[in-house]
């Protein structure tokens, strides 16, 4: 239930512009966060080995 009531609160508006704090659209973290997919380095990880994100690829075999 608490971790419920904190996602709730963070979708909220804040009062103050500095207070918003950008999450993973997946899994709701914070940090690790990369502006252009709206994903955790975890997740954006995840889903580009699946093949998942188009255009991403590996820079190394």
């Amino acid at each position: 239930m608490a971790r419920t009531c904190f996602f709730a609160k963070a979708a909220r508006k804040p009062k103050f512009k500095v207070r918003h704090r950008n999450r993973c659209k997946l899994c709701g973290r914070p940090r690790g966060y990369m502006r252009k997919f709206e994903l955790c380095r975890i997740c954006f990880r995840k889903l580009a080995l699946e093949g998942y994100l188009p255009g991403v690829t590996k820079a190394s075999w």
